[in-house]
């Protein structure tokens, strides 16, 4: 990866020198060992600390959301003719873009005020699974080389397959390359293994109703309602959350078993088209709750209902935001 953190930092130096972009949204080598964290680049200088390797997870589409919103907002208390355009430059593999699409189906912003940077994406490594790996013992340093992460711990030293700790989405990835970009830096990475995507989903819809929210509820009553998944999750923009409406108020603030069922099961349908499968939501879940398993039924549905994939491409809106007369009307029945 170290000739796409060069090509990165090259291209990143040019947008901001040619004032293309405002800010780049990208990563850089997190504080704690073998780590990556988001970061804003808004000088030449900066774009020094951008890389790019199988360390970053988060789903930077949430940023660029959130940046120009908040320009767009602060510029509201501007006169119109001084209003300027907030020009945000994004490091995105394919689930980032996928959700970059969703953003523009969904008009939260145009295509003139985001700068793409595709890069192809191997996968990232799962914090847990690594985690698991090493028997919990605290990371000391490490590198990844050729598909290997040689890790120096606590407990001495560790090498660790980057297939065994892959993270889970990753593994079966469709779009693991960018599907829109202004500029590509390396070459397409390689196809993972889609033809296995649904295959948990396949084994789940084999059990009983009753076997299924058995599992449902087992799964929600880890659940502390801190809100991480839905801070991370880049299709989570509602100004206002329908969990802290007060009028009216839709759930409890409590840890009330029904309220963070409600919870939980509003948001996953709120998901409905618009999930892209980055992981943000359940690597950032402190309990380890499946969220993963309900949003891959929803998005098997979507695909053998409505022959509709999320963020797939412009054209392919998501389903609960288009309307055709040839519509399939199969669920609609008299009682």
């Amino acid at each position: 990866m170290e000739n796409i953190d060069t090509k990165l930092r090259e291209v990143a130096k040019r947008l901001l020198l040619e004032k293309k972009v405002d800010v780049i949204i990208g990563y850089e080598k997190g504080t704690l060992p073998m780590t990556a964290t988001p970061c804003f680049v808004s000088t030449e200088a900066e774009a020094d600390k951008l890389v790019f390797n199988d360390l970053c997870t988060q789903n930077l589409a949430k940023f660029v959301h959130d940046l120009i919103t908040n320009h767009k907002n602060s510029q509201k208390r501007v006169k119109p003719e001084d209003r300027k355009k907030k020009i945000i430059g994004v490091v995105a593999r394919g689930c980032t873009t996928r959700s970059l699409i969703i953003h523009l189906q969904e008009r939260q912003y145009g295509r003139d005020e985001v700068y793409i940077i595709g890069v192809p994406c191997e996968g990232y490594v799962d914090r847990k699974n690594l985690a698991k790996s090493l028997q919990q013992a605290e990371i000391l340093d490490g590198t990844i080389e050729g598909g290997q992460l040689k890790i120096k711990t606590a407990a001495g030293d560790k090498t660790v397959a980057f297939k065994d700790v892959i993270a889970p989405n990753c593994v079966v990835c469709r779009f693991n390359n960018p599907i829109i970009s202004d500029i590509m830096i390396g070459s397409p990475a390689p196809a993972m293994n889609p033809d296995n995507e649904y295959s948990k989903i396949n084994e789940f819809e084999k059990k009983s109703i009753e076997e299924r929210w058995a599992y449902f509820t087992k799964e929600m009553e880890k659940c502390i309602r801190c809100n991480a998944c839905r801070q991370a999750c880049p299709s989570c923009y509602c100004p206002t959350c329908f969990v802290e409406q007060s009028q009216p108020q839709w759930v409890g603030i409590g840890e009330d078993k029904t309220d963070t069922q409600v919870f939980q099961c509003m948001r996953l349908y709120h998901m409905v088209g618009r999930c892209v499968d980055c992981g943000s939501c359940i690597s950032v879940c402190p309990m380890g709750v499946d969220l993963r398993n309900y949003l891959k039924k929803i998005d098997k549905d979507c695909v053998e209902l409505f022959g509709s994939r999320a963020g797939s491409s412009m054209e392919d809106m998501p389903p609960l935001g288009k309307y055709s007369e040839q519509d399939k009307e199969d669920f609609i029945f008299n009682p």
